[in-house]
């Protein structure tokens, strides 16, 4: 990143969005995320990726966090 653009970015005065997430095939940000997949790593945590609500329906393949853990 050139010094020029990381200045732009600290002057932006548009605001830093509350909630949300980027959809994993459009790559925009959607104040209505839906998990679509999670992804296990060796090292540290998993991830949950999400899609916006347009994509969502052709992305779920399989189950999303917590849809096969047995009810309490």
């Amino acid at each position: 990143m050139t010094p020029a653009r990381i200045v732009a970015a600290l002057l932006r005065t548009e605001p830093v969005p509350d909630s949300g997430a980027h959809c994993v095939r459009c790559k925009r940000w959607t104040y209505a995320p839906i998990p679509v997949g999670y992804i296990e790593r060796v090292s540290g945590p998993g991830f949950t990726q999400y899609a916006c609500p347009s994509h969502a329906t052709a992305m779920i393949s399989r189950p999303t966090p917590g849809e096969l853990e047995p009810d309490a």
